[in-house]
């Protein structure tokens, strides 16, 4: 199946032997860093099952310590880019929290451009297509999140196609505090997305909906609402979910009563993606093959997701693009019928 991914994190996504080897090479902070590739696994894989969403989130303390220069946040974003297309995604969009790998000086412009220029180096490479979606932490100052949405606008034109609120729900619930932020990137012509359900049931997405987001990153509990279904379904609001990440942060369930299925079948736009390959210790592949035997999806519900990527990508100033790969995947349903 030609993949489309659109919920895939940077620095969730660290090869563990590259990790090592940038601990060995750079000034890190972390004590007791993992000194062999088996350590090194064993801290960036999250355990199965976390107490909540902010135990899960710790996993990226390792990561993020580690990629504070250019040169490692290009090395990683090419990476990433190099392991999806490997295993058949043929469109990425990859993000991260520029404000985050600023802490030994690098500039936030710099930064930026490190992320862009690996992710376009390494698809022009594997011959597939990524973007990259600029993240602002909701823990972080207002002021913060309209420079970091200031910044991204200008690299509008090399691929950064969208603009993200995501971090500690239960810290900082309300998105709207970063409407400013929001508006910048929304008029300069960025997709909006907005973490949101990770924390605090469905509350938290009908919160994320007051920001008008094009998507929704997780949302998962929205399963549990039937009147926050029917407004997702009315407003075209696509959930881009993450089983297996859910289940680590401490929501969802396993079966056909999982949120997934139930989504799905409601009508509510859905997509499918692991979140963090590497904390998930997860692939793409992996993930689908999963929502078949453990959520009881059908082979056509998971293509049906698959296609609903493509038609939610924020390829909003590339629609050509959209077509020719949305023709290309209804063509490989042909060749190989998806049974129901």
């Amino acid at each position: 199946m030609p993949k489309a991914e659109l919920h895939l994190h940077l620095d969730g996504s660290l090869r563990p032997a590259t990790a090592l080897e940038l601990a060995r090479s750079r000034p890190h902070g972390i004590p007791a860093m993992p000194t062999d590739l088996a350590g090194m696994r064993e801290r960036l894989v999250a355990p199965a099952r976390c107490r909540d969403q902010a135990e899960l989130l710790r996993a990226f303390d390792l990561p993020i310590a580690l990629l504070q220069d250019a040169e490692a946040l290009e090395r990683c974003a090419r990476e990433l880019v190099q392991d999806v297309a490997a295993e058949g995604t043929v469109y990425a969009e990859i993000r991260w929290a520029p404000s985050l790998h600023l802490e030994r000086g690098l500039p936030l412009r710099a930064g930026i451009a490190a992320v862009v220029r690996g992710t376009r180096l390494a698809a022009n490479a594997a011959g597939i297509d990524a973007r990259v979606i600029a993240v602002a932490l909701r823990t972080h100052r207002p002021e913060t999140a309209a420079t970091v949405a200031r910044v991204a606008l200008e690299f509008l034109d090399e691929g950064l196609t969208g603009f993200d609120i995501a971090g500690v729900e239960r810290d900082a619930p309300d998105p709207r505090v970063f409407d400013e932020a929001i508006g910048i990137a929304r008029r300069g012509g960025l997709g909006i997305t907005c973490h949101a359900g990770e924390w605090g049931g469905s509350a938290q997405v009908w919160r994320a909906l007051q920001v008008h987001p094009h998507r929704i990153a997780h949302g998962a509990v929205a399963a549990d609402d039937p009147a926050l279904m029917a407004m997702l379904v009315q407003r075209g609001v696509t959930l881009d979910v993450c089983p297996s990440s859910n289940l680590q942060a401490g929501i969802g369930t396993l079966g056909p009563d999982a949120p997934l299925p139930r989504l799905l079948r409601a009508g509510v736009p859905v997509t499918i993606s692991t979140d963090d390959r590497t904390v998930s210790d997860l692939t793409l592949v992996r993930e689908l093959r999963g929502a078949v035997s453990d959520l009881g999806l059908s082979p056509a519900e998971v293509a049906s997701t698959m296609r609903q990527a493509y038609r939610a990508a924020f390829l909003q100033h590339d629609e050509a693009l959209r077509a020719t790969l949305l023709a290309r995947f209804e063509a490989w349903l042909e060749d190989a019928p998806v049974p129901a």
